[in-house]
């Protein structure tokens, strides 16, 4: 008897079974589903990201060779016997097709690099150094733009694992935009007005390095600030939209993140957050 107990139990056991059987199959069959779909998808993006690296490469090429041409053809409207009028109303149109020539292959570039993989030679570099030479190098820039620029420098070396080059790219983008900032907040500065101040200080503890980039222009709303980091989202004039998106993938590949706090009116606080762990 308890032999006949024990088959009707596997019996019902069973049947039970088949429903729950049944449920984990068509999960599994779902989730295979889904896993196909986002290689597919994943395929697809890497075929469209290649394509259009390709088609900006392609791009940049006869934009290069209109840019020449619009030079040389300047040079010869100079020396062509032409009244002075027409003459100046042909160089003013060259002049726009050279800009706007120049203005695409910018924008071109910075897509490159962007949509570019990012492969980081990283080495113990000293930030404080790093962040000397750019201002040296960004001076004349401010000058140009009646910008004061300032410093702050730790005593010591603040060291952090990290690809120079690329650092300082990203670096360079805020400081640009920093200036942008402030040169787009006071159009009307007159000759030899001072438009405002950019700030780089450098600070460290046990656990980060910061690197600052504060400007003292018209400052960013809160419902823009995660915005301005999106690709081509730019409210400078002239800008491509490139450049804080460029800067936060970098930063992001050093396993570091960019922070930002601004004041509208007072200005914004750029911040760049290096982790400290593996220097030497």
């Amino acid at each position: 008897m308890w032999v006949l107990w024990i088959l009707m139990g596997f019996v019902i056991g069973a049947v039970c079974a088949v429903p729950m059987l049944r449920v984990l199959l068509r999960r599994a069959e779902h989730r295979a589903r889904l896993a196909e779909r986002r290689a597919r998808n994943a395929e697809r993006l890497a075929e469209l990201g290649s394509m259009t690296a390709g088609l900006a490469h392609e791009i940049k090429n006869p934009l290069s060779t209109i840019g020449l041409n619009a030079q040389l053809l300047a040079e010869g409207l100079n020396d062509a016997e032409l009244p002075p009028h027409e003459r100046v109303r042909l160089l003013n149109r060259l002049g726009s097709l050279s800009r706007e020539a120049e203005r695409l292959r910018g924008i071109l570039t910075d897509f490159l690099q962007f949509a570019g993989r990012v492969k980081l030679d990283a080495q113990p570099r000293d930030l404080a150094r790093i962040v000397a030479e750019l201002r040296d190098f960004f001076h004349p820039q401010c000058d140009k733009h009646h910008i004061v620029m300032r410093m702050t420098l730790p005593d010591t070396p603040v060291r952090a694992l990290l690809d120079e080059s690329l650092f300082k790219q990203a670096l360079l983008n805020l400081m640009i935009n920093a200036t942008q900032a402030m040169v787009d907040g006071t159009p009307d500065a007159g000759v030899g007005e001072t438009r405002g101040e950019l700030i780089l200080r450098v600070d460290a503890d046990d656990e980060e390095a910061r690197v600052h980039v504060i400007d003292t222009g018209p400052g960013i709303e809160a419902d823009r600030l995660e915005q301005i980091f999106h690709p081509y989202v730019s409210h400078t004039v002239g800008g491509t939209g490139l450049g804080l998106s460029t800067a936060r993938r970098i930063i992001e590949e050093h396993g570091g993140r960019i922070t930002v706090h601004s004041d509208v009116g007072r200005g914004s606080d750029f911040v760049i957050h290096l982790p400290r762990k593996g220097r030497k």
